[in-house]
């Protein structure tokens, strides 16, 4: 099968030193996938790393050296590129544990969104360092950022998080998969760009990873798409004494559990929102919602929950 795997901020870390050591994990139920005869493309998150990024160019801008600021769809560009970095050889390296001979890259993926995306008006992303409310409104004078409160932790700027219409690389990972080759793309939900000609113009918004991936595998033509998690099954009530695991479900089922408020935003309702998504865009494909480490079982449907049309 084409399998499209997302996986979630728990396979990287928060660190370049804590991801160096958990892609070693996270290689091993990827790989999984691969030795038993699967084709796999690999997508991920990069929300602290990419805020970590931000925060260490803006710091550094203020510093007697006078660094450049960098725009936010660079930093995105970067984390791509670092992330890309430290999964494919993790995974190289599990590919010839096992005397499997298949070749890895990372794409530096751009990820066009419209202009005119309702998200533009009302940004919701937090992203980067924390602040006083008086540091948030110094910046937001100085620089125009939009700043919100996040959650009484403090004030953090906001960037938009618009919907993926396309991806501007797809007939290179398209050629790169069809050659036998596993790729790692739309990294961090892909660097988000706006079409002006022949131009594409980045732009300071971030893509959940959950639709990146599940447009990847719209195009590519997957058979399944596997998002991955904190937890082993999608459950209702959640942390409630009556909260229930679900081993399936249908996409009216799924489409039912959010009008009641089951899926938290920005936890489990993007995740589920995608999977609804791939499981409607042509009969047959089917998305699995699960924990890393139990991929495998899950498409063999011993675990997870399957969201099917």
């Amino acid at each position: 099968m084409r399998i499209v795997v997302a996986l979630g901020g728990n396979a990287l870390g928060k660190t370049p030193k804590e991801q160096l050591k958990l892609v070693k994990k996270t290689a091993k139920p990827i790989v999984d996938l691969i030795e038993k005869g699967n084709e796999v493309i690999i997508a991920h998150g990069n929300g602290p790393q990419v805020g970590m990024i931000n925060w260490a160019m803006e710091i550094a801008s203020k510093t007697e050296a006078k660094t450049p600021e960098m725009p936010f769809p660079e930093c995105g560009a970067m984390s791509q590129g670092y992330i890309g970095y430290h999964l494919q050889n993790a995974i190289r390296e599990e590919l010839l544990n096992r005397n499997i001979d298949k070749e890895i890259a990372t794409v530096i993926t751009q990820v066009i969104v419209d202009k005119n995306d309702p998200a533009f008006e009302n940004p919701t992303k937090p992203i980067g360092a924390f602040y006083s409310k008086e540091e948030a409104e110094k910046l937001a004078k100085e620089k125009g950022y939009i700043v919100k409160e996040d959650a009484g932790r403090g004030w953090r700027r906001v960037v938009p998080s618009p919907l993926p219409i396309d991806v501007a690389e797809k007939e290179i990972v398209r050629t790169l998969v069809e050659s036998g080759h596993i790729v790692i793309t739309v990294g961090g939900g892909g660097v988000p760009v706006v079409k002006e000609g022949n131009k594409l113009i980045g732009v300071p918004a971030v893509i959940d990873k959950d639709f990146a991936s599940e447009k990847i595998a719209e195009i590519l033509d997957a058979d399944y798409l596997i998002i991955l998690t904190a937890v082993e099954k999608v459950a209702i009530n959640f942390r409630k004494p009556n909260q229930k695991e679900l081993d399936k479900l249908t996409v009216e089922q799924a489409q039912k559990y959010i009008e009641e408020g089951h899926f938290a935003p920005g936890s489990m309702l993007p995740k589920v929102k995608a999977a609804i998504k791939f499981a409607q865009s042509k009969e047959g494909r089917k998305a699995l919602i699960t924990a890393l480490e139990k991929a495998a079982d899950g498409i063999e449907g011993r675990t997870g929950t399957l969201v099917v049309k």
